[in-house]
């Protein structure tokens, strides 16, 4: 049986988790793409060290959705976690260190089994340094490094940096150029987001992405502009 990829939710933070919209969930089109009448939605904090306080979190905006049939993925993957992970409907990648989630993904056989799920219909919710996780290459909390680069779950076809604003995405900068612009690098502001759909269309989430690609030499900046923002393309830009 073959399935159709579900849209891939990329989040700088958990306020998206809970806000709305016209009364409504801004997150509230999770529900509309997932078939199952009673979803089964798995959390997966190895980026944070499985803490429970954020778990908690998660608890509360699935519950939001009306979401009930939740578990916690640790990261040091049980058999019994690796069935919840194949069952899921949703699945979300918490926040944390980019460089140690992956490498319990990878130490644990978590990440065929993300991905595998993904193929198979499950939605995928990545926040902050799952976010980047679901993009093409990442680099550890120390700071960018060419020689420490971390190539990633790719399921996105971009760099994806979180609530770097302050220090204007510098490090993203940094990465978008040394790969001479392969990839756009796409900037989650702090408050926003963007779903990724199958189609390769990017739309942002209550907030202006901020997009890098090479220009020449050097690194060019623009906005991606949610959909309430802009009139000529509201389904969102197409990703190379």
């Amino acid at each position: 049986m073959s399935f159709q990829p579900k849209p891939i939710y990329l989040l700088a933070d958990s306020q998206l988790l809970f806000a709305r919209r016209n009364g409504k969930l801004v997150l509230d089109s999770i529900r509309s793409v997932v078939l199952a009448t009673s979803p089964k939605a798995a959390y997966v904090g190895a980026s944070n060290g499985d803490r429970p306080e954020f778990y908690s979190i998660f608890e509360a905006a699935m519950a939001g959705l009306n979401i009930v049939d939740c578990c916690m993925i640790s990261s040091r993957l049980s058999d019994a976690d690796a069935s919840s992970v194949m069952t899921a409907d949703i699945i979300l990648l918490a926040g944390g260190d980019v460089s140690r989630g992956w490498r319990s993904f990878q130490e644990t056989g978590l990440k065929d089994l993300i991905v595998d799920r993904y193929h198979q219909g499950a939605v995928l919710i990545g926040v902050s340094a799952g976010a980047v996780q679901l993009g093409i290459l990442g680099w550890p909390e120390e700071g960018f490094a060419g020689d420490k680069v971390i190539e990633l779950f790719q399921l996105v076809p971009c760099i994806i940096s979180a609530h770097d604003e302050k220090m204007e995405w510098q490090e993203l900068k940094s990465a978008v150029q040394m790969f001479g612009g392969k990839w756009p690098g796409i900037g989650l502001p702090t408050g926003g987001g963007a779903i990724y759909h199958p189609d390769r269309s990017l739309v942002p989430l209550q907030l202006p992405l901020h997009e890098f690609t090479m220009s020449g030499e050097g690194v060019s900046h623009a906005f991606l502009m949610p959909p309430s923002f802009q009139s000529a393309k509201p389904e969102g830009e197409a990703l190379p």
